[in-house]
């Protein structure tokens, strides 16, 4: 009977002295860390992040480069992001706007989640030997310039405006809506030119954006980014400069169910409608 109450005993000194619990979501705990930025919440040029998030997806959203995102936040890994954390979203001293949330462009029926990863695996085709060669985004070579070709910081948007192109000669099949397509879709065939509606700087190339399939995020300036999304190859790398006009991906219907450009206007990581920035036809 002694060795029952003790054994007894000593079960019940267990129950009652769990082992601390780190829990960052809710509920009770003995030993919380605060998350990462938890100084800035609520601060204008910041962002908490919410379940599903990616990098790649609040940079589109605050009309930054992922990578200038993660070097603000000394992120060593960008796939990895915490519920509740604040990040910085917009340069020191910048007065931002609120980031928009996004709906992805519809994708082909079926098509199960994928979870975010680096830029990587597209395997881009250049017309010719004078084309720039795709890659996955790494350290830009020797023959990539290392300064944007992008105007310089002004305090006004009206400065930053800009004359568009076309980025595809299709006729649109679907236009923008604010809630269900953040752009407008260009019909077109299997390897049709895909071209840069204004000069700027590659800020994405890769297919980490669920919904966007192989897909192309130029920055313009301090005001504008411009996305083209469903790609079959991408013909340039991140932090390459490129021209109005230029090729820069071949049309395709990856994360899509047909052939066509998805392509998005950015006013400060907001969705506005192309149709008001391109040339009428």
């Amino acid at each position: 009977m002694a060795v029952m109450l003790l054994s007894a005993g000593c079960a019940t000194r267990r129950a009652s002295s769990p082992a601390p619990v780190e829990d960052r979501i809710g509920g009770a705990v003995t030993d919380v860390k605060p998350l990462p930025g938890a100084e800035n919440a609520g601060k204008a040029g910041f962002y908490t992040v919410k379940p599903g998030d990616t990098l790649f997806r609040i940079a589109l959203d605050s009309g930054q480069s992922w990578r200038d995102i993660q070097a603000w936040n000394n992120l060593t890994n960008p796939n990895i992001l915490e519920v509740g954390q604040i990040l910085r979203v917009q340069p020191p001293g910048a007065t931002p706007p609120p980031v928009a949330a996004v709906t992805p462009p519809a994708a082909t029926p079926g098509t199960a989640a994928v979870t975010p990863v680096a830029p990587s695996g597209v395997v881009p085709r250049p017309l010719s030997s004078s084309d720039p060669v795709p890659l996955a985004p790494a350290t830009p070579s020797a023959t990539t310039p290392a300064t944007p070709a992008v105007p310089p910081n002004t305090d006004s948007a009206g400065a930053d405006e800009l004359n568009f192109v076309w980025p595809a000669q299709g006729t649109v099949i679907a236009g923008f809506d604010e809630a269900k397509n953040k752009g407008v879709s260009i019909a077109g065939r299997v390897g049709d030119p895909v071209i840069a509606a204004a000069d700027g700087r590659v800020v994405y190339a890769g297919a980490g954006l669920r919904g966007y399939g192989n897909l192309v995020i130029l920055k313009h300036n301090n005001t504008y980014l411009t996305a083209y999304a469903h790609n079959q190859a991408l013909l340039v790398r991140e932090d390459q400069s490129v021209r109005q006009g230029q090729k820069i991906a071949e049309m395709g219907s990856s994360d899509t169910d047909r052939v066509k450009l998805h392509f998005e206007v950015r006013r400060q990581g907001k969705p506005v409608d192309p149709l008001n920035h391109l040339p009428r036809r």
